[in-house]
């Protein structure tokens, strides 16, 4: 199954469609690192996938030009995930740099319109598939991933283990950048709260309470109809 989910658009190394994942469908949602180094041959190929709308949750100053240029038919909607200038924010700058899953549950917590507004866009696009992606596709792809897997009704080891693939796939351009090895670093971020990964993800996905999370914080009915019909198949 895993395999059957790599999307292998030349210029992109983590890029994966969640299909197969609980009820999600294929060729609904897709999660991967920023596309700006995406080729012309890499487009054509998220054209021929059936992408019609990319999803940034980048904050304005990370965006950078594509490579080449987008097809005209897809649309870009951009929903940053960070809070930027909040006590939030500030805080778990210092606490994880926001790049570990510890500040998770804080996030849902305290800025669940950030949240919402990434899944409204991704429930309100146009007929096709979602491309959603941050910079790197982890941390804030990571997030959304889980909020749209959990409504699906996927398993957390499943999550997990989509959430735990992008240190592989993102391997080789940290090593480019001569950043530590990301996975060992975030290991260590998380043992040092007592926890691993694996546990922290697991407790954000048990208490994560679907679809009540996302009707209590704003999503309407109409919108939750529209994302279910979007991203899952029938059970």
């Amino acid at each position: 199954m895993i395999s059957n989910r790599e999307l292998s658009w030349n210029g992109c190394v983590n890029g994966r469609d969640l299909g197969g994942l609980g009820r999600t469908r294929p060729h609904a949602v897709v999660r991967m690192e920023a596309p700006t180094r995406l080729s012309e041959a890499g487009w054509a190929a998220a054209w021929a996938y059936g992408v019609r709308t990319v999803v940034d949750l980048r904050d304005p100053d990370e965006r950078e030009p594509d490579h080449a240029p987008r097809p005209a038919g897809i649309t870009t909607v951009h929903a940053p995930l960070d809070p930027v200038g909040t006590p939030f924010y500030e805080r778990w700058q210092k606490i994880d740099h926001l790049a570990s899953p510890l500040h998770y549950p804080a996030m849902l917590a305290e800025h669940p319109e950030r949240v919402i507004t990434a899944v409204r866009a991704i429930a309100n696009a146009a007929p096709g598939c979602v491309v959603f992606h941050c910079a790197g596709g982890k941390d804030r792809t990571g997030l959304l991933a889980l909020v749209l897997l959990a409504l699906a009704g996927a398993a957390p080891e499943e999550i997990i283990a989509d959430y735990l693939l992008t240190y592989e796939r993102m391997k080789q351009r940290h090593d480019e950048l001569g950043f530590r090895d990301q996975l060992a670093a975030v290991t260590d971020l998380v043992a040092a709260r007592d926890t691993t990964i694996e546990a922290s993800l697991t407790s954000t996905i048990t208490s994560l309470t679907m679809p009540g999370y996302l009707l209590d914080n704003g999503l309407s009915d109409a919108e939750l109809t529209a994302l279910r019909a979007r991203l899952t198949t029938r059970s």
